[in-house]
């Protein structure tokens, strides 16, 4: 009740401070009317329509969600503007969020989509001029492009040294701070009949990320200073800034009714200008099959899409309602992850390498039953199944298998000696509002772990980099 009583005085006294209203209050003042109408508890079902509004609404809402793991859950505001043209669609949200473990994240982000309403007209045929053929072909919509500026501090990740062999016995703790600035773009190819089956799109990134590692504390666990070095922890001593690119190629075709295929790949490059024994290069393959028990249809948006709470209403009106939100009927899913990096010269710093265990620093769900971050190294190949059902509206079940391991040498990633979980439980997706996923994973020597999820878009930015 403080909450929507706070939120009304926030928005609608915004909206009286204008006398001519700018598209600022305008936004604010329908904002507090959506609130006021959502939080008047005129029924019980109010309580969930107000928490509701609250949490996606534009252009202020409540920003909440899982940080990455074992920094618990982060809480703030998030503010969101969207402005249309003829040719482009603009979003810009600024957010910040703080847990009680005291960990925290602020951002600014932009989105721009280019949609363009003229065609390209292309000539083929003879160039004579007497017989030319011509044809008129659309550039697709939803070319994307996103700027960003982020800090992240966190203040406990757990480091169990490298590799596959890695002993629980060698656990320790430290803290991270990363501050990224960068830009991407996702550029679907031409609608050409070739290459719209294959759904086609090219993606490109450089960023600048600036890391700082420092001791952390714990009542069971060492600081990961007093059990390890440069050498059997690359990058503890000192961490230089680094340049990061990105090249990358994704194909989304559908066959039949039921197969949708996920295929990307993409080459990265780190660049230590201050420290060259940093640099390195890392590729990714990212193979994901699923296949509809009742049909294919569209789960997601196109690429370049808004999405999440504060993406779903591109124009400024109201998220999608909870009731008309379904998860899909049903599917299942076999995924492929190989990632190799190529360092002949220099060795990758260990708070850039990938991790398997509970949920690595981007919140990805692998070997859950293990502990979070429980094997790091510089390559990793992960083979996943997945089965997920509907049970009611947005309630739905899941179940997931996982095969994977990690290897400091690229000779040694192979498909022998797997470790390997399992995992069961419930999901949640409902309108604007994130998938939430209460998880308990088994299997393997470690014993099990409970794992509960919400996804990070309602911490806000949707255009926020992978932080490994």
């Amino acid at each position: 009740m403080r909450w929507s009583v706070l939120w009304m005085t926030i928005v609608l006294t915004a909206a009286a401070t204008a006398q001519n209203e700018s598209w600022v209050h305008a936004d604010f003042r329908r904002e507090g009317e959506r609130v006021a109408d959502a939080c008047s508890f005129k029924s019980l079902g109010s309580v969930g329509s107000c928490a509701y509004t609250l949490f996606t609404d534009h252009p202020l809402h409540i920003a909440a969600g899982s940080m990455p793991p074992q920094n618990g859950f982060g809480l703030g505001l998030a503010y969101v503007a969207t402005r249309n043209t003829a040719n482009w669609r603009m979003s810009w949200d600024v957010d910040a969020v703080g847990a009680t473990s005291g960990s925290w994240r602020a951002g600014g982000y932009l989105k721009l989509i280019h949609t363009p309403v003229q065609p390209i007209t292309v000539s083929t045929g003879d160039s004579s001029g007497t017989g030319a053929k011509k044809h008129q072909v659309r550039v697709h919509p939803f070319t994307a492009y996103n700027l960003y500026a982020q800090a992240i501090s966190l203040n406990k990740l757990n480091y169990f040294g490298p590799g596959n062999d890695s002993s629980t016995l060698d656990a320790s703790v430290f803290g991270m701070t990363q501050t990224i600035v960068g830009a991407n773009v996702t550029k679907p190819v031409f609608e050409l009949p070739a290459l719209n089956w294959w759904n086609l799109s090219l993606f490109g990134e450089a960023n600048g990320r600036f890391v700082s590692i420092r001791g952390a504390s714990s009542s069971s666990v060492a600081s990961i200073q007093l059990l390890y070095n440069d050498a059997t922890a690359p990058g503890l001593s000192s961490q230089p800034a680094f340049a990061q690119l990105g090249e990358g190629v994704r194909i989304k075709p559908v066959i039949g009714d039921h197969l949708e295929l996920n295929y990307s790949g993409k080459l990265e490059e780190f660049v230590a200008p201050s420290n060259s024994q940093n640099t390195f290069e890392r590729w990714t393959v990212d193979l994901n099959h699923t296949f509809y028990l009742y049909g294919y249809t569209q789960s997601g948006p196109k690429t370049g899409n808004m999405t999440g709470p504060d993406e779903c209403a591109p124009s400024g009106q109201k998220c999608p309602e909870v009731s008309r939100s379904r998860n899909r009927n049903g599917s299942v899913g076999v995924r492929l992850f190989l990632s190799e990096s190529m360092n002949s010269f220099s060795k990758v710093p260990f708070y850039f390498q990938p991790t398997l265990g509970g949920q690595d620093i981007d919140s990805n769900l692998t070997l859950p039953s293990y502990q979070d971050y429980r094997f790091r190294a510089p390559n990793l190949l992960l083979l996943q199944e997945t089965f997920e059902h509907s049970i009611w509206g947005p309630l739905g079940v899941k179940f997931q298998a996982d095969e994977g391991r990690v290897a400091v040498m690229r000779s040694d990633i192979g498909f022998n000696h797997f470790r390997h979980s399992y995992a069961a439980g419930f999901t949640l997706r409902a309108g604007g509002f994130p998938m939430v996923s209460m998880m308990f994973a088994w299997g393997g020597p470690e014993g099990h772990h409970n794992i509960f999820n919400m996804n990070s878009s309602l911490l806000g930015g949707g255009a926020r980099p992978l932080l490994d």
